[in-house]
């Protein structure tokens, strides 16, 4: 009689071996990788990185030098005529934008020239001691000073930095902690009349020559106000009248009738004419500048 087949039967000989040696793969089983070897550059392609890193690093700089020839030459003329809408047609940013980057790339020109005095035989993609500019922002705190000042300042900036770019905020800083050594007391008071000087400060081109009242006294600056809206200007940039004060107050009204007046919407001989009483250097209107200017207030705040 065959006895019934035990639910605890042996697995042939056969099925285990073929588990164990399943299992044994498994646990022995190895992963081949194919190595890649990362070759060196050769002195051709480091030449070649270095060239176009610079280029990365010139960006801005060149950006601005272009800039400074599109607007010298005028060669926006054809299809605009100001500067500043064709940077916004053209480039998509302000005159202002432009003008930033103009300076820029005076500073940058000023550094590295003064690099090649002190240095005349390094190569300045090479030279581990000169670390240039790579944007805008990083000298805009320092397009205003004089070019061995912007050396001076630069290179107090990228000693601070570690030997690296430095950030504009490290350049202002420096900027900053020069001027608070060098503290010149504030000598202006509200409500006196000073003249605008450029002094290669791009964002007051246009406004050289022109009158401004102070409005608020400011530590390095004063805002004062023209005829056409209010601007903070640092103390190099403004010089006094040094009129008394009954002649301050008449220049005080003349800006207030001149604001009344003046609109972009005037035509342009209008403009012109309201302009140029902005720049009299005189605390009175001639005889018929006063006539001129009383017939645009009758026809213009009737």
């Amino acid at each position: 009689m065959n006895q019934p087949s035990s639910s605890n039967s042996e697995i042939p000989a056969t099925e285990a071996n073929k588990d164990i040696s399943h299992q044994a793969d498994s646990v022995s089983a190895t992963i081949t990788v194919t190595s890649v070897e990362i070759s060196e550059l050769t002195e051709e392609e480091q030449r070649d990185r270095l060239h176009l890193e610079r280029k990365v690093e010139r960006a801005f700089f060149e950006a601005g030098k272009a800039l400074m020839e599109l607007r010298d030459r005028r060669l926006y003329r054809s299809t605009h005529k100001t500067f500043e809408d064709y940077c916004r047609d053209r480039f998509g940013h302000s005159r202002q934008k432009s003008n930033y980057l103009i300076a820029a790339a005076d500073v940058y020109e000023n550094l590295t020239t003064i690099c090649c005095q002190i240095s005349p035989t390094e190569d300045l993609t090479t030279n581990c001691c000169q670390i240039l500019p790579t944007t805008e922002g990083q000298v805009r705190p320092i397009t205003k000073l004089k070019p061995q000042e912007q050396w001076e300042v630069w290179q107090s900036a990228v000693q601070q930095a570690g030997g690296k770019v430095p950030t504009g905020r490290i350049v202002k800083d420096v900027v900053q902690r020069i001027m608070e050594r060098t503290k010149v007391p504030n000598t202006y008071f509200v409500g006196e009349v000073c003249q605008i000087l450029t002094k290669d400060n791009p964002e007051l081109r246009g406004k050289g020559g022109c009158w401004a009242i102070v409005t608020q006294v400011n530590e390095f600056s004063c805002t004062v106000r023209m005829w056409d809206a209010e601007y903070t200007i640092g103390l190099k940039h403004l010089q006094s009248f040094n009129y008394l004060p009954d002649d301050c107050q008449q220049m005080q009204l003349l800006s207030d009738r001149i604001s009344r007046v003046y609109s972009s919407t005037l035509e342009e001989s209008v403009q012109k004419f309201l302009e140029s009483l902005g720049k009299v250097n005189r605390p009175y209107l001639t005889t018929l500048e006063e006539k001129l200017l009383r017939v645009l207030e009758s026809e213009i705040l009737a």
